[in-house]
């Protein structure tokens, strides 16, 4: 009988703790509740992922925050900031839907500015244009993927709002209609990406002309190291520039000096260190960059130390970091002689700064190279 009333008594006492619970539960969603708009709204904007360009999926935020409650659904359909970047990948197959889904998504930004990814296949162009057009004059920030395109083109016109391009594509040719639609872009556009493994000669540089004269960004790839030259010519207000190097002949170069004023940031990647190395030391003996902080540097190799210390005693700029990545070997005496020229800088050994041109790890992003149905 004992034995009866103390289990009748931790039956009591399991249900007074699932009440406790119960209520304590019910007293939580109640606080949520009475949680006023404005603090959801910033409680909502810390549960966006850490990442530009958002996937639509329902299991990610902002889409998750509406399926919680009738409340919570108004509060984030009401907050246009959670809608203003996104991934647009239609497939052919479910394109109605694609569409209703997008331009759900792209309506509750308003008339906030938009950075918007695109994979772009084969005929997609024209699709994601018809989806777009209704919000061309909103796109701040664009990055397009190419694989397999027809007509790409379409996408670069009528982008009056335009501040940032990044053009990805896996192809060794490059579409000479994407660099006039390039030169058409508007005043606004201050950075201009172009990634994958085609290297640009001055002709194709000076295409995208006059596009040139308002860039302060750009990431690019080049045939020979005397283009670094050439293309700051071309843009002479650029304060940050990464350029990878290597996809032509190595040929004999006169390089002229040249002063940048405006340089800030300088990164360079060599393609094929076995063929262009030699090409250096005349690249660093032309240059002067009186504004430069940052240099960093990756697969150059023999490195021209010499050509590097002249280079900062005649520029006598405030640098402030130089890295040396992959493919870059300097010793520790070496390292102590450019501190010597400039006693405030940090000098970085990182050998893991190997990425060639960010090709890798843009390719990983946005499937670069990869089918649609895999």
């Amino acid at each position: 009988m004992d034995k009866i009333k103390n289990i009748h008594q931790q039956l009591v006492e399991e249900k007074d703790k699932i009440i406790q619970s119960m209520n304590l539960h019910k007293g939580l969603v109640s606080a949520l509740w009475r949680f006023p708009s404005e603090l959801l709204s910033h409680i909502f904007v810390h549960c966006l992922p850490e990442t530009e360009h958002l996937l639509p999926a329902s299991k990610l935020a902002p889409m998750l925050l509406t399926g919680i409650c009738r409340r919570w659904r108004e509060v984030a359909v009401g907050m246009s900031r959670l809608w203003c970047g996104v991934i647009v990948d239609v497939d052919d197959e479910d394109w109605q839907q694609a569409v209703f889904c997008y331009d759900s998504w792209l309506k509750r930004s308003r008339d906030r500015p938009l950075s918007l990814a695109l994979r772009c296949f084969e005929n997609d162009a024209t699709n994601l244009r018809s989806l777009l057009q209704p919000y061309m004059n909103q796109i701040s920030s664009l990055h397009i993927v190419f694989v397999d395109p027809i007509t790409p083109e379409i996408l670069l016109n009528d982008l009056p709002a335009l501040q940032e391009l990044t053009i990805s594509t896996s192809y060794h040719m490059w579409c000479p209609t994407i660099a006039q639609s390039i030169s058409r872009l508007p005043s606004t556009l201050r950075s201009l990406k172009v990634v994958g493994p085609s290297g640009f000669d001055f002709n194709r540089l000076s295409s995208f002309d006059p596009v040139w004269a308002h860039l302060t960004h750009v990431e690019i790839a080049v045939r020979q190291p005397n283009l670094i030259i050439q293309l700051l010519q071309l843009g002479p207000n650029l304060s940050s520039l990464e350029i990878g190097i290597g996809f032509g002949d190595e040929v004999p170069l006169k390089l002229e000096p040249f002063a940048h004023a405006n340089l800030q940031s300088l990164c360079i990647s060599n393609a094929y260190p076995l063929r262009m190395a030699d090409m250096f030391p005349d690249m660093f003996n032309a240059l002067t960059l009186p504004n430069l902080r940052v240099l960093e540097a990756r697969y150059i190799r023999p490195w021209p130390h010499e050509e590097l210390k002249a280079f900062l005693a005649r520029s006598s700029c405030p640098l402030e970091r130089l890295v040396f990545g992959t493919g870059v070997a300097v010793t520790d005496e070496q390292r102590a002689e450019y501190v010597v020229l400039i006693p405030s800088l940090e000098v970085v050994v990182d050998y893991m700064r190997g990425d060639y041109f960010g090709h890798r790890r843009i390719a990983h992003q946005y499937g670069i190279g990869r089918s649609r149905h895999v």
